[in-house]
């Protein structure tokens, strides 16, 4: 999703360029975009679901005090040492004490580890996606305000981080920073590092097409500097495209996280992340199936979510965009177009 809005993005830019007109739509008011998006049911219920969660990961202290555990302490007495460390009892000893169960081979609370698991990658990728937005829209204003050299020289350094696998990075990083820096910082840096050229051309594009407006030719004419130009008359025009992204890149860091605690080069032990659970839990798929389930659903859904709800912030931002998810009111509002198209033929 984040690459086809990538790819229409630029190419509408670089089109709006050539022909001297802008094709964004210049970003609604408040009061608009919020009545677009309570339109979509999806995005409102997927908002809900996204609130929900990170109303879990922040009130993490209060809930596993309530349950009265903790995400580090081991619990030797509730594995089955006979058979490797299985938790005793049905559904991965699963009760009052431990709503969720209990981790194989070491018995620490399942469901202290979930809720703090969620605060670290839930916190990852919110860094990570911060550090790319501001990056790539610092990188595109250059690029899209300076001049030929300067363009030429920041959109060759964009194609290179494009081609940058995170997983080599993750590992070159990880050979050179000492062990002691925080696994978790590394990683958002990692990511926001690697991640900001697509939120660069992006901007790149928008700017170029932008910028031959006659109220932006008329402040710089003015006498206004390159960086008042962008500061007054561009960020706000860029906002609608810059935020729409950055909610579709969230579920993708979230995702790179994941993957990179499953692959073992992530968040270590005994900091939970989903990630980090997964890649502890595939050895474990059949002689306790709910530790690996719980953090595999919780990331399906988390990713399911923000996609959602990011599509309907796209759409409500800029109306004329036709959504790609046909979920919720989409295929109602089909039906009726088709069907005024039959009247009005």
């Amino acid at each position: 999703m984040a690459e086809a809005l990538l790819t229409e993005v630029t190419a509408s830019g670089d089109a709006a360029e050539g022909a001297g007109v802008v094709a964004a739509a210049p970003p609604p008011g408040g009061r608009p975009f919020w009545r677009r998006l309570r339109a979509r049911r999806s995005a409102l219920v997927a908002g809900g679901v996204v609130a929900f969660l990170v109303l879990i990961a922040l009130a993490a202290p209060l809930l596993t005090a309530v349950e009265g555990q903790d995400p580090t302490t081991y619990h030797p007495d509730l594995v089955d040492s006979a058979t490797g460390g299985v938790p005793l009892g049905s559904f991965g000893g699963a009760s009052a004490d431990h709503w969720l169960g209990v981790e194989p081979l070491t018995g620490r609370d399942l469901f202290a580890r979930v809720v703090y698991g969620a605060r670290v990658s839930l916190g990852v990728a919110l860094a990570a996606t911060l550090l790319q937005v501001l990056l790539g829209v610092a990188i595109g204003l250059a690029a899209g305000l300076g001049n030929r050299i300067v363009d030429q020289a920041l959109s060759r350094v964009t194609d290179v981080v494009v081609a940058l696998p995170v997983m080599v990075v993750a590992l070159g990083a990880l050979a050179v920073v000492p062990a002691g820096f925080p696994r978790p910082v590394l990683i958002a840096v990692i990511i926001g590092l690697v991640g900001w050229a697509g939120t660069s051309k992006i901007v790149r594009a928008q700017t170029l097409a932008l910028k031959s407006l006659d109220h932006v030719a008329a402040a710089r004419l003015s006498g206004w500097g390159r960086w008042q130009v962008a500061r007054r008359e561009l960020l706000p025009a860029l906002a609608a495209p810059v935020i729409t992204y950055a909610v579709l890149l969230f579920p993708g860091n979230i995702v790179v996280e994941a993957a990179l605690s499953f692959l073992g080069v992530g968040i270590k032990p005994p900091t939970p992340s989903w990630g980090q659970m997964l890649s502890d839990a595939d050895t474990w798929y059949q002689a306790a199936p709910t530790y690996l389930l719980i953090p595999a659903l919780l990331l399906f859904v988390t990713v399911l979510a923000l996609t959602v709800l990011g599509e309907g912030v796209r759409t409500a931002l800029d109306p004329r965009a036709e959504s790609r998810l046909r979920v919720g009111t989409g295929r109602k509002q089909e039906t009726r177009h088709d069907a005024e198209k039959e009247a009005g033929a």
